[in-house]
């Protein structure tokens, strides 16, 4: 299995970025996206099914959206309303049917304030 992020980068308070995470070499069943800001452990921060069910941290509830496209098995954050608390090092994790989970490399996401 092989993840591949991108996404990230530096936005101002109040701006957008939207990840990417490409999955390939099994089927996926629910694709999520965690972070991890300095000092704090790695958090959930969206999650949905190959069924398209979604869940949301209560944090980002209403600014975030994931969703995904099955034919090319990858998984999307769309962020707006960025807030400067939502700086964190950003990671998709996938389950893959026979043969569990997996992290992909984290990309950083940077709000000014």
């Amino acid at each position: 299995v092989q993840l591949q992020a991108s996404g990230g980068g530096l936005v101002q308070a109040g701006g957008s970025l939207r990840l990417s995470c490409a999955a390939s070499g099994s089927i996926f069943s629910t694709m999520s996206w965690y972070r991890q800001a300095p000092g704090n452990q790695r958090e959930l921060v969206a999650r949905i099914t190959s069924g398209g069910i979604t869940n949301y941290a209560d944090s980002v509830k209403g600014r975030f959206t994931i969703s995904r496209d099955n034919a090319k098995n990858t998984v999307y954050l769309q962020m707006t309303r960025l807030r400067s608390e939502d700086t964190a090092v950003y990671y998709c994790y996938v389950l893959a049917v026979r043969s569990g989970g997996y992290w992909g490399q984290g990309t950083q996401v940077t709000v000014s304030s």
